[in-house]
């Protein structure tokens, strides 16, 4: 009988907003999300609260965090609403033509450009209506995945970086040098002297946003002479064009803007362990149906990219 007065006293509308406040962490940002009032969103703050008996999120300096009931519940809220609605959508298959949403994908810009247009191609045919977000990771959205994930969809990334989490591997790339097409001290191949002697182009100064070949250059005692510090992959083609310097880089991106670049691909003169591109995402969506649409979208686009040019 308890459990039938909750149910009888339950506003679905109140476990959308209990859901989106978990996420977002501010009372503005869940009315933006919800296409509602800010007073509306409080007003249901007040009664979740209310509810629960907890203050469910706390000002932390200039912040909203979570108390640790919200974390317990935040874990529930996804499957719950997953619930609710394969409930009311028992008599319809999923239809992604019918999806009115925008998918946040966390990625390098080296993703976003060689799976991006293949994602965006699927968006167009089987979800018109929905919308890609293609944000530029960085360092902190590495470190944190799990806060990361909270708010955006999904995030792309190799192997190595997080843990914890559920993924799906999408493609596999190789690591090249590259230089400028018309390097004077470069002929066919790079030897382990010129790496140690030719200025570099790397990207962030920091362990988790340097590329595993760079980490592998230094485990061989090859320290890189950095001469520019870069926040993306898609930069460095051209701070390498008509000059003396070197760079790492995936071998699909270092193909696709080598005509327009002047830059030349050479073979590591070292064994380099490839990059294994994989997507990471909030488990809470496990069951989600848009989610599950998504995560095929990522895998029929990355099939496009296997095996390695």
């Amino acid at each position: 009988m308890a459990v039938d007065r909750v149910l009888a006293n339950l506003d679905l509308n109140l476990l959308v907003t209990l859901d989106a406040l978990l996420r977002e962490r501010n009372v503005t940002r869940t009315a933006e999300r919800l296409g509602v009032s800010q007073p509306a969103v409080s007003g249901a703050l007040g009664r979740l609260r209310r509810h629960f008996g907890d203050q469910l999120l706390v000002r932390v300096g200039n912040r909203y965090d979570l108390t640790p009931l919200a974390v317990r519940v935040a874990a529930l809220t996804g499957p719950a609403l997953a619930g609710v609605r394969r409930v009311f959508d028992a008599t319809a298959e999923f239809d992604p033509s019918g999806l009115d949403r925008e998918f946040t994908i966390v990625s390098s810009d080296y993703a976003a450009t060689v799976l991006g247009p293949l994602i965006a191609q699927r968006f167009a045919a089987q979800a018109p209506g929905a919308r890609l977000r293609l944000q530029q990771t960085t360092p902190d959205a590495v470190d944190h995945a799990a806060d990361t994930l909270r708010s955006a969809d999904g995030l792309i990334i190799p192997h190595g970086f997080v843990t914890g989490l559920p993924y799906l591997d999408l493609y596999s790339d190789r690591w090249v040098c590259v230089v400028s097409g018309d390097h004077p001290d470069v002929g066919d191949a790079l030897t382990m002297e010129l790496l140690a002697e030719l200025p570099w182009v790397v990207i962030f100064d920091r362990p988790t946003a340097f590329a595993p070949a760079s980490r592998q250059l230094r485990m061989l005692g090859i320290e890189a002479r950095v001469e520019v510090v870069v926040d993306g992959f898609a930069q460095m083609p051209f701070l390498v064009a008509g000059t003396r310097r070197v760079a790492l880089l995936q071998e699909r991106l270092a193909r696709l803007v080598a005509p327009v670049a002047g830059i030349r691909m050479l073979d590591c003169p070292f064994e380099v362990v490839p990059v294994a591109e994989a997507f990471w995402w909030n488990p809470i969506h496990r069951n989600d149906p848009a989610h599950m649409w998504l995560r095929d979208v990522l895998l029929s686009a990355a099939a496009e990219l296997r095996p390695s040019a």
